[in-house]
C-alpha cells in the first residue's frame, strides 16, 4: 500500500506544477503586453514631436534694430515748430535747396568739414537757390546738431538757443531775400572759442522759411547742411556698454530651440565722433550651444551721445541658463574734406554680459508624465504579479487539496 502511494503522489504533484507553470506564463505574458505599449507610446511621442518641430515655421536669425544717422551729406530737411520769427511765405507750393558754396574750402562739397586750433576762425558760405517763380525771403542762422532717440542727426529747433557749434557761427544778418529762379551766396563767419573743449562737435546752416499749409497753419519748413567742426588738442575716444540685459522665450514644441533677446545700451564716453559696430553671442552653461549674431554697424556717435538697441538671436535651446555676451568695437571718425594731420587714436572694445534662467518647461513636464506612467505602470505591474502569485498559491493549494481528498486506490 505504501509502495502504491509514493507511486500516485508524482502524478498529483504534476498537475500542480502545471497550474503553475501556467499562471506565471500569464503573467510574463502580460508584463511583455504593457511593455510594448509603454514603448508605443514613447515612440509616438518622439514621433509627434519631431513632426512639429520639423513643420513649426523658422524664425529669421535675429531681429535688429538699427536705423542711420539722418541728415543727408548735401542737404536735409525737417519740420520744426513754429517760428514767428520766420519770414512768411505764401500758401502757393514752394521748392527751395541749400548746398556748401564752392570756396577755398573746398568745391561740390556734400557738407562742412573742418579742424581748427582754439581761437582760430574762418570764413564760408551756404547756397540758397529759389525754385519758385516769386522772391522768397529766407531765415538763416546755425543749430546745435544732436543724436535722437533713434540714432539720428538732428538740429535743435528754430527759437532753441545753441551753446557749442551752431553759437560759434554768425550771419552778417538774419534774413537773405532770393528772387524766383535765382541763387544766392550767403556768407558766414565761424569762430572758435579760445577755451573751447579738443574734440568733435556736429551742427547745421540753415535756411527757414515759415510757410502756410492747405489747413491755413503755419509751419516752419528748415532745410540745411550738417557742419563738422574738430578742435585741436587731446583726442580720447572711448565707447561706453551698460545696462545689458537678456530675456529667454520657449517654445511649446519641446524638440525646438528658442528665442533670446537682448537689450544693451552704447555710449560714447570720448570726445570723437564714432562709428561702432555690434556682435551678439548667446550660449549655454560653459559655452555650449552658442549662436552669434554678425556684426552690425550702429549709428554714428556724437561725443556724450547714446543709443539703446535690442537683437533677438533665435537657435538658443533652454540649457537651464543662458548669457549673453555683446562687444561692441569702434573706431574714430574723420569728416570728409577735414584736414586733421593727427594721428587718430585706437579705441579700445567695450564688453559686457548678461544672463537669465531658460528652463525647458514643455520638456520637463513631458519628462514627468513619462516618469509618471513609469511609475503607475511598475505599481500595477506590481499588484498584477501580486495577484497572480495568489492565485498561484490558491491552484496549488487546490490542487492539493484534491490529491489529498483522492481515494487511493
Amino acid at each position: 500500500m505504501a509502495m502504491q502511494q509514493l507511486f500516485l503522489r508524482p502524478e498529483r504533484d504534476t498537475d500542480g506544477r502545471s497550474a503553475l507553470t501556467n499562471v506565471r506564463a500569464h503573467q510574463r505574458e502580460n508584463g511583455h503586453s504593457h511593455a510594448l505599449w509603454i514603448l508605443a507610446v514613447l515612440a509616438a511621442t518622439l514621433v509627434v514631436g519631431l513632426l512639429v518641430s520639423l513643420l513649426a515655421p523658422g524664425a529669421s536669425a535675429l531681429a535688429l534694430s538699427s536705423r542711420s544717422a539722418a541728415l543727408p551729406h548735401a542737404v536735409s530737411a525737417a519740420v520744426g515748430p513754429e517760428d514767428p520769427a520766420a519770414p512768411a511765405a505764401p500758401a502757393a507750393p514752394v521748392t527751395w535747396g541749400v548746398r556748401p558754396a564752392d570756396t577755398v574750402h573746398g568745391t561740390e562739397r556734400p557738407n562742412y568739414a573742418y579742424s581748427l586750433e582754439p581761437g582760430a576762425s574762418l570764413d564760408d558760405g551756404i547756397i540758397v537757390s529759389n525754385y519758385t517763380q516769386g522772391p522768397l525771403t529766407f531765415r538763416v542762422y546755425a543749430a546745435d546738431g544732436f543724436m535722437t532717440d533713434a540714432g539720428e542727426l538732428d538740429l535743435l529747433p528754430a527759437g532753441e538757443e545753441s551753446s557749442a557749434l551752431g553759437a560759434w557761427v554768425s550771419f552778417a544778418g538774419e534774413e537773405v531775400t532770393v528772387d524766383g529762379g535765382d541763387s544766392v551766396v550767403v556768407p558766414f563767419t565761424l569762430t572758435v572759442p579760445g577755451d573751447a573743449t579738443p574734440g568733435d562737435y556736429a551742427a547745421g546752416v540753415v535756411s527757414s522759411l515759415l510757410v502756410e499749409n492747405a489747413e491755413g497753419v503755419s509751419v516752419d519748413r528748415r532745410l540745411g547742411s550738417r557742419m563738422h567742426l574738430r578742435v585741436a588738442g587731446d583726442l580720447v575716444p572711448a565707447v561706453v556698454l551698460d545696462d545689458v540685459s537678456v530675456t529667454y522665450d520657449g517654445t511649446l514644441n519641446p524638440f525646438a530651440a528658442g528665442d533670446a533677446t537682448v537689450t544693451f545700451t552704447v555710449t560714447n564716453d570720448g570726445n570723437t565722433r564714432l562709428a561702432a559696430g555690434q556682435v551678439v553671442r548667446v550660449a549655454g552653461p560653459w559655452g555650449a550651444a552658442a549662436q552669434a549674431t554678425p556684426r552690425v554697424e550702429l549709428p554714428e556717435l556724437l561725443p556724450g551721445t547714446s543709443v539703446t538697441r535690442t537683437v533677438t538671436v533665435d537657435g538658443v535651446w533652454p540649457l537651464g541658463r543662458v548669457s549673453a555676451d555683446v562687444r561692441v568695437t569702434a573706431e574714430v571718425v574723420t569728416a570728409i574734406g577735414a584736414t586733421d594731420a593727427e594721428a587718430v587714436p585706437v579705441v579700445a572694445p567695450a564688453t559686457a554680459s548678461a544672463s537669465t534662467l531658460a528652463v525647458p518647461w514643455t520638456a520637463l513636464a513631458l519628462l514627468v508624465l513619462l516618469v509618471a506612467a513609469v511609475v503607475l505602470w511598475r505599481r500595477a505591474a506590481r499588484r498584477r504579479r501580486a495577484r497572480d502569485e495568489r492565485k498561484v498559491a490558491e491552484a496549488v493549494a487546490q490542487a492539493l487539496k484534491e490529491r489529498d481528498e483522492q481515494p487511493v486506490a
